[in-house]
């Protein structure tokens, strides 16, 4: 599950794993963060952030769907650091 602080630190470019959709391999899907993490001043705790999976499959990570995705080891380790 990633954590609301670590969600926002989120940059284009990184790649979060989806504990719910696996590979053909049975690795677990890795989406790609494909835009800028959007924030609302009002409400601190919302948070809506565009996704890619593969050549056609685009999402958004939101706080409602927080808890199927989790960060791989590296970007985990870089999350704590800040």
């Amino acid at each position: 599950m990633i954590k609301l602080e670590h969600a926002k630190l989120l940059k284009h470019g990184d790649i979060i794993l989806d504990s719910t959709y696996k590979n053909a391999d049975g690795t677990p899907a890795r989406w790609k963060v494909n835009g800028k993490v959007k924030e609302w001043k009002k409400d601190p705790t919302k948070i809506r952030i565009p996704l890619k999976y593969g050549l056609w499959t685009y999402d958004y990570l939101t706080e409602t769907n927080l808890e199927g995705f989790y960060l791989p080891e590296n970007l985990e380790k870089r999350m704590e650091e800040k």
